[in-house]
């Protein structure tokens, strides 16, 4: 157990402030046994690598055997599957595990004053979000294997050299690998993931985007809907459409868009965090707005109450899943859990 002097007053405001790294380093002058200090060394590089989102190696950090029992299920839920035809999907089965992480992300980088990583999670926040709109009626969260057979039915121009469909090129070809993309080798599922999930997620939120003179305008929506959509009954589409909707207004939120602002490695142009907390405010007042004709379904969601950095964000996510989605406890487990260990 180390000392209540200043090094453990350091150490509490590390652990505070989810400093794994500084923890990592200020232990090696605590005079602890090699065992604890290895597994404080090894807690805080899972907790360091987590706070990051290296999905990558999301698997090894939960085989690693240095995460308390009740983490690893949520990081092996959170992960993307290496290989093709792996049995835990993680992120392909649910993307709720990994918006809690990066809700809980979130909260840790505004508290530490961190506008880079704020801006890149609001950017990231924003990738999947169609995605997770549409895993409420595809039962999965795009999983290739399952899309596939749910997209090509009977009248589907999902991913075919249609130029009656209004997917851009960019989207149709990503529509196209979802058919392959199991079938190839792990280097080929890699690069899918890397270069084309994204796009699906693009692709299936502009099948989900119609003309409608009840909601704000968005740019790229689909004008002659085939069976894809077509084969959902109408309430089914009613609900979908205008979550996807709002997941796409924030896509194209002032929010957002700071990720062009803020060109990571040319020193200048990074928004200040009182800037990034004024954009929210605009873009949270535009999405929040009631809709002519037709219920946003953002203002039921925001009847919860939620402690965050950003006001509204976990009512977004919850209300484009049209499902309760709360910031995880990953990263605070892993500090309680170097926390137990130094005795503090």
């Amino acid at each position: 157990m180390i000392d209540g002097g200043r090094t453990g007053e350091v150490v509490d405001a590390l652990l505070a402030d989810f400093r794994f790294s500084g923890v990592a380093a200020v232990v090696r002058v605590l005079g602890l046994d090699p065992q604890s200090e290895r597994r404080i060394h090894a807690l805080a590089e899972a907790g360091e690598r987590l706070l990051d989102l290296d999905a990558e190696d999301f698997d090894v950090i939960a085989a690693s055997g240095v995460l308390p029992h009740g983490i690893v299920e949520n990081v092996r839920n959170a992960q993307f599957p290496r290989t093709p035809n792996a049995k835990q999907r993680g992120s392909l089965r649910s993307l709720t595990p990994l918006y809690q992480l990066m809700l809980e992300a979130l909260d840790v980088r505004w508290r530490r004053r961190e506008p880079i990583h704020v801006v890149v999670l609001l950017h990231l926040i924003a990738e999947y979000l169609p995605l997770l709109a549409w895993e409420k009626q595809l039962g999965n969260a795009g999983d290739p294997p399952k899309l596939a057979a749910f997209a090509k039915v009977t009248g589907s121009k999902w991913g075919a050299d249609d130029r009656t469909c209004d997917h851009t090129s960019n989207q149709r070809s990503a529509a196209a690998r979802v058919v392959h993309a199991s079938r190839g080798d792990v280097e080929s599922w890699t690069v899918y993931l890397d270069r084309f999930h994204s796009r699906v997620s693009e692709a299936l939120g502009r099948c989900a985007s119609h003309p409608d003179g009840g909601r704000p305008t968005l740019e790229g929506v689909c004008r002659r809907p085939c069976t894809l959509w077509t084969q959902l009954d109408e309430p089914v589409r009613h609900d979908l459409s205008a979550r996807v909707h709002l997941a796409r207004m924030y896509a194209e939120s002032p929010a957002v868009a700071l990720r062009h602002h803020a060109p990571v490695g040319h020193f200048f142009g990074v928004p200040a965090p009182n800037e990034i907390a004024d954009t929210w405010k605009r873009s949270w007042e535009r999405l929040i707005r009631p809709w002519s004709g037709d219920r946003n379904p953002l203002i039921a969601a925001t009847h919860a109450t939620y402690q965050e950095a950003l006001p509204g964000m976990k009512a977004l996510v919850t209300a484009v899943a049209g499902r309760p989605v709360e910031a995880g406890t990953t990263l605070a487990g892993i500090r309680d859990a170097i926390a137990q260990e130094l005795g503090r």
